[in-house]
């Protein structure tokens, strides 16, 4: 094998090494964070939520807001060169469709409902999760 083909099989092993790093570091995280809603919004309802109005919709909002933030971190470690605005509207706008797929998936659960207003929080949480991941991981 000459130089040049080796060179470019050690530039493919770097880059699968990067690849691996990159997904284990910032997709793996998104992954698992997904599963974990998933599987919360496979049991049944319980209805000894905190008694304070729309609480429900707070622990929404904060639940996708985490997941808004994973997703930023990810988007920014492969290196989308579109700029921040964008960074924040494609975290917003997967984790909230994210949201919309478990409210889906919610509606076939017994004793769940789906419902438009939980889309909503997860909606304002998606992107506020993006946001504040904006400020926190870009401080410079």
């Amino acid at each position: 094998m000459g130089r040049y083909t080796w060179m470019i099989l050690l530039d493919m092993t770097i880059s699968s090494s990067t690849r691996t790093k990159t997904f284990v570091l910032y997709w793996l995280p998104v992954i698992l964070y997904c599963g974990v809603i998933f599987i919360q919004s496979s049991y049944p309802s319980t209805q000894s939520l905190p008694r304070f109005l729309h609480a429900d919709k707070l622990i929404h909002a904060g639940a996708y807001a985490l997941l808004g933030f994973l997703f930023f971190r990810a988007f920014q470690a492969t290196k989308i060169q579109k700029g921040i605005v964008l960074l924040i509207i494609f975290s917003g706008l997967a984790s909230s469709l994210y949201g919309v797929s478990d409210e889906i998936h919610q509606s076939f659960v017994p004793s769940r409902t789906a419902s438009i207003a939980d889309v909503l929080a997860d909606t304002a949480g998606s992107f506020l999760g993006a946001v504040v991941a904006q400020f926190i991981l870009n401080r410079q």
